[in-house]
């Protein structure tokens, strides 16, 4: 590994830790996968036994139960017992074996042999079970030479569940009916897995005999019926919802097959393991890393970075000097004393700095303050001078009032805490019409405002704003008696906003001064829409950053003013 690819001592450390932890970490990660792996394999494969065991108990029951009904048929046969006797040996056949409840003998040319214990089961139930299993194909053979044809089925009868099997030979048949106790007793489940199910099922998802469950709870079941290929394991969720492990095997097909489920809780056992086994000496080496990390911070990266807290604190204290302690290194220390000596050095050619720039401050704020007030002086000589005249020379005065108060707001707004800062446009704005309401409008004129933004702009860019509203408004007021006017400031996309002035009639268009393109230019501003009709003019203009709170809550500003002087919001109106 590259070190001189890492640019900090931190960096370089740390790098050189890496190159050894992480070839242990990938080899204790691959050793802990493969455990897992084999694991995880051992589980499927012990819950495929388990399955498997469950369909040969099965098969062995049935095959015992078949050989019992072809011994007893053959030895019923062979005796030839006349037809009251028949049914007493047939019984005393059955009555020798646990759960055996009826026996069938039909051949032909004899009548039906018929035995039960205590005559449960009717004669024409016996019949219509023997019926319909003659129907059905016989089952398929099970590794071997079968030694008779037989069917497997489970029917009720009067509301009780018995286990039918059926065997055909020449000339006859017989059937044997029993409960489902003794094939249940082969269903041990034993204590490999607590979670374990086990169920013989039909096809039709009728359980048989079930094993971890109650009888009638068939809930742990999958939810879609499977009826299984030779080996079938799988994952799906159960009837009640959680998903579980399932293996299935066939015990006699094409109806009966074995359903084996498992919660889970092995394999929750096997991830356990691969995660103690992945984790436990990951986390070894993490913790290696951090007492690593640790002393390279306590011995050599602390010290460096006490030097760049101070260098970076002294844009806020240009005082700071880097505390020097004993259990410094010598070569930090060097660098340390090194660094405090230049900054002693800095403080006194700062504070030099520092007494020439107060002295310009306060130059420039004065230079505002009186640019301010002779604005101000301007102003109130010019509203003077206009009392001694009247007509087109008072409304000339009017107009340079109005532009110098322009000018005077400017500034007023700008260094209304003390220092240059810029202009929220709907304050200046609303200031502005205050203005021209009070020295321009005539009797039955009205100027009314629409701004719907909190954007500002610096003073380079409101001043001609100013200029170019004032400019429209009182050449239109001079030409026009009893009209109205409305100066509407909307947002047209993100940073843009548009200002048109409109009339509420038809107007003379009067062409612009000349300065007027001038002023365009100042504000950097375009016009979109020529004056036309009631329009007077639309332009579009970029501004500046917009205040936080116009973002998260637009508000509206707008002032109606009339004749005399109508506005529900109270600007300020001329010099203060």
């Amino acid at each position: 590994m590259a070190l001189s690819l890492f640019r900090t001592v931190r960096g370089r450390l740390l790098a050189l830790m890496v190159a050894i932890v992480l070839p242990i970490a990938c080899l204790t990660a691959a050793a802990a996968v493969a455990t897992y792996r084999t694991v995880f394999e051992a589980i499927q494969t012990s819950q495929a036994r388990a399955a498997d065991d469950f369909a040969v108990r099965a098969r062995v029951w049935y095959r015992g139960a078949l050989r019992s009904l072809v011994a007893s048929s053959t030895a019923i046969r062979a005796a030839a017992p006349a037809v009251d006797s028949c049914g007493r040996i047939a019984e005393k056949a059955i009555a020798a074996v646990y759960g055996y409840e009826s026996l069938l003998l039909r051949v032909s040319g004899q009548p039906d042999c018929v035995g039960g214990l205590g005559g449960s089961i009717p004669r024409g139930e016996l019949t219509a079970v023997a019926n319909q299993l003659a129907t059905r194909p016989p089952i398929k053979l099970w590794g071997g030479t079968e030694f008779t044809k037989a069917r497997y089925d489970q029917v009720t009868i009067a509301g009780r569940s018995y286990l039918a099997i059926y065997s055909e030979f020449d000339g006859g048949d017989a059937l044997l009916l029993t409960k489902p106790d003794p094939l249940d007793d082969t269903f041990d489940l034993g204590s490999s897995d607590k979670g374990m199910m086990a169920a013989l099922l039909r096809r039709g998802g009728d359980v048989v005999v079930a094993r971890g469950g109650a009888q009638a709870d068939a809930s742990w079941l999958p939810n879609a019926e499977i009826v299984p290929e030779p080996t079938a394991h799988w994952v799906a969720r159960s009837r009640a919802g959680p998903s579980r492990t399932y293996a299935a095997r066939m015990v006699a097909e094409p109806d009966l097959y074995v359903v084996a489920s498992f919660d889970g809780t092995a394999e929750q056992a096997a991830r356990t393991q691969f995660y103690i086994l992945l984790l436990a000496p990951l986390l070894t080496l993490t913790l290696l890393g951090l007492v690593y990390m640790k002393a390279i911070d306590q011995h050599c990266v602390r010290w460096l970075r006490g030097i760049e807290t101070t260098a970076r604190a002294r844009s806020s204290s240009a005082s700071a000097h880097v505390p020097l302690s004993d259990e410094m290194p010598r070569d930090i220390r060097s660098v340390a004393e090194a660094f405090n000596a230049m900054v002693d050095e800095q403080e006194v050619r700062q504070s030099k700095l520092r007494l020439a720039l107060d002295d310009n401050r306060f130059l420039v704020r004065e230079l505002h303050h009186r640019v301010k007030n002779s604005l101000q002086v301007v102003q109130s000589y010019i509203g003077l001078t206009k009392r001694d005249h009247r007509g087109e020379a008072r409304m000339a005065l009017s107009d340079a009032e109005c532009r110098v108060h322009v000018l005077s707001a400017a500034y007023r707004f700008t260094l209304a805490d003390g220092e240059m800062q810029p202009v929220r446009i709907d304050l200046f704005l609303d200031d502005v019409v205050a203005m021209v309401s009070s020295l321009i409008l005539a009797r039955g004129q009205r100027l009314e405002s629409r701004i719907e933004t909190q954007a500002v702009l610096p003073i380079d860019r409101i001043i001609p704003l100013g200029f170019l509203i004032v400019d429209v408004v009182s050449r239109v007021l001079r030409t026009a008696p009893g009209i109205g006017l409305e100066l509407a400031v909307t947002a047209a996309g993100d940073g843009i906003l548009d200002i048109a002035i409109s009339s509420d009639r038809d107007t003379t268009q009067i062409a612009p001064p000349r300065l007027f393109a001038g002023l365009l230019m100042q504000i950097e501003a375009v016009e979109i829409s020529p004056p036309q009709g009631r329009s007077l003019g639309v332009w579009r203009l970029s501004h500046g950053a917009q205040r936080q709170s116009d973002e998260a809550q637009p508000s509206l500003s707008t002032g109606v003013i009339s004749t005399p002087t109508l506005s529900p919001r109270k600007a300020p109106v001329g010099p203060t």
